[in-house]
């Protein structure tokens, strides 16, 4: 093999390494940004259901295709700050009745059985309120399941979140490894 065909080769052979970082790159950048995106929680509000720290994946992909669902867990851009993300149950959708009496959900009238709600507060049990609304089209209404320690849409900075500001639903936990599982 001559000297040009080595300078020839060791050429080919960082171009084919260029082109193969420059595709994994952008693949990199579009599956975060359209298909799934690691989330880590911070704060106690989706307590017993999720701790402070835990690495979710969220799947961005599956809302181009149908809206949230009661009881999914999403991610949404907080409506005051679009920089900031937040993580809550969906209780009621678009067109639904929702009401709160002494902590207990009300949705289209039915009582909700809600097992993933914290009981255990060392604040007492939640006895929060909710005057009798409707959930507005394109729109859901999200709690979390720390109800005495969750900024959500009860309260006015929150409210009804618009379907626009939904990025995900979490669909598994893979940090830490005890805690790893699909969410439902």
């Amino acid at each position: 093999m001559s000297r040009k065909d080595t300078g020839r080769s060791i050429q080919d052979t960082i171009s084919d390494w260029t082109v193969s970082i420059i595709v994994a790159v952008a693949l990199a950048f579009c599956i975060r940004t359209f298909v799934f995106e690691p989330y880590m929680v911070e704060g106690s509000s989706m307590f017993p259901t999720l701790i402070t720290k835990e690495r979710l994946v969220v799947n961005k992909f599956i809302y181009y295709f149908s809206d949230p669902k009661r009881n999914e867990i999403i991610v949404f851009r907080y409506p005051k700050d679009e920089s900031r993300d937040f993580i809550k149950r969906v209780i009621a959708i678009g067109g639904d009745t929702i009401e709160m009496r002494e902590g207990k959900v009300i949705v289209n009238g039915r009582a909700l059985e809600e097992k993933y709600t914290y009981i255990d507060d060392p604040k007492g049990p939640n006895r929060s309120n909710y005057r009798k609304s409707v959930v507005p089209q394109d729109h859901i209404f999200v709690l979390g399941d720390n109800r005495n320690n969750s900024e959500d849409s009860r309260f006015s900075d929150v409210d009804f979140v618009p379907l626009k500001l939904v990025k995900g639903k979490a669909s598994f936990s893979f940090w830490p490894f005890d805690y790893a599982r699909m969410m439902p």
